[in-house]
């Protein structure tokens, strides 16, 4: 057996003493003592975790996941090794509001592509489908005309057949008939999560008393935190089981903000890329549909100003949150721990390591905007 002693683990107390074996995988996860000498390897306060989720990201060389077709398996494929490259282990391919015989051929593509799957690339999760039921007014950079009304026929229209390949759906819940959808997404097992949304804190309180689990993309497309009207961030808020998706770029939200929430709600803030079809390729002018995109410095606007997204890999998040905050613990199990949990994870963490390959996870060393990771083999 290989020890490594003096790793920390985020979230969990203390110092801790990893035991592999010949194979790399990890057999035994122990606290140390307070004061006891490190033997084996020390790691001298190093983090160890799970690689990334990113539960929302909506493309990547080039490939908006809306788009896909049958021609696209390859370049897909080559984005999942660019995602595991960048230490993200799983995604939920993110396809926003689009016409129902796309929406559903690139489901199509997405479940051909999850039953291939190998070791090396980044696994599909089930599909986050953002979209079409979203206030008009919040909606952003979606395209209005394939907004919808929502209706269990509407939700029909497009997932049926395809209820086992999706893992989220964000909505405003405020729309008349969306009661009706989110009970049939909770009647199969979709995590619902409020955006593009006008609702109130009353509204969203509802919302997540019917259900609804998570805030997508917080702060952005919906109303915010104001002393008069609190909005859906403080209906969650006071809950304390709603995940808030956080796109921490520093444009999407303020720095300031961004440390707000999480020291606010320091177990139920994740981070999420909001990455776009531009993701690893330069910044300049690209296509996302018929529109045009400019990319500078890693965000996404169309031609109008509208912010749309990044094309910043979600690791970058981690350093950027940690070097805001100074919380670099908090920071990297939002993009690697807490995702795990909101998707139903059993345990601890440590217990959840047992097994696992060293290959598989990360070693994170340095503090702040000096905070770097490798693959912990």
């Amino acid at each position: 057996m290989r020890w490594l002693s003096c790793v920390r683990l985020p979230n969990e107390p203390g110092q801790w003493r990893i035991g592999v074996d010949q194979d790399h995988r990890i057999q035994v996860a122990h606290p140390m003592p307070a004061g006891s000498v490190a033997r084996g390897e020390s790691w001298g306060g190093d983090w160890l975790s799970p690689m990334g989720i990113d539960l929302q990201i909506n493309g990547g060389l080039g490939l908006a996941f809306p788009e896909l077709t049958p021609t696209d398996l390859p370049q897909l494929i080559e984005l999942l090794q660019l995602l595991w490259r960048d230490g993200v282990e799983a995604i939920a391919p993110t396809l926003v509001t689009c016409g129902i015989a796309e929406l559903r051929q690139a489901l199509a593509v997405l479940r051909d592509a999850r039953v291939a799957h190998q070791p090396g690339r980044c696994r599909l999760l089930g599909a986050h489908l953002e979209g079409p039921f979203l206030a008009e007014a919040r909606r952003g950079a979606h395209p209005r005309q394939h907004l919808a009304q929502p209706s269990r026929e509407a939700l029909n229209a497009r997932i049926a057949g395809y209820e086992q390949d999706i893992a989220l759906v964000t909505l405003a819940p405020e729309l008349e008939g969306a009661s009706e959808v989110i009970a049939a997404l909770q009647e199969l097992g979709i995590l619902v999560s409020l955006g593009h949304s006008e609702a109130s804190e009353s509204q969203a309180a509802e919302a997540f008393g019917q259900g609804v689990g998570m805030i997508t993309h917080a702060f952005n497309a919906m109303p915010g935190l104001h002393h008069r009207a609190p909005g859906p961030i403080a209906a969650a808020a006071l809950r304390g089981d709603v995940a808030l998706g956080l796109i921490a770029d520093g444009v999407h939200v303020a720095p300031s903000m961004a440390v707000l929430l999480q020291r606010l709600l320091p177990e139920q803030v994740l981070l999420v890329s909001d990455a776009l079809a531009p993701y690893g390729l330069a910044d300049g002018l690209h296509r996302w549909d018929e529109r045009a995109l400019i990319v500078e410095n890693g965000s996404c606007r169309l031609e109008d100003g509208t912010l749309a997204g990044v094309t910043l890999p979600l690791l970058e998040a981690v350093r950027r949150l940690a070097s805001w905050s100074g919380e670099t613990e908090q920071a990297i199990a939002a993009a690697t721990v807490l995702p795990r949990r909101r998707l139903g994870a059993a345990g601890r963490l440590p217990e959840q390591l047992i097994g696992r390959p060293l290959a598989e996870l990360l070693r994170w060393s340095g503090e702040g905007s000096n905070l770097r990771w490798c693959q912990a083999a």
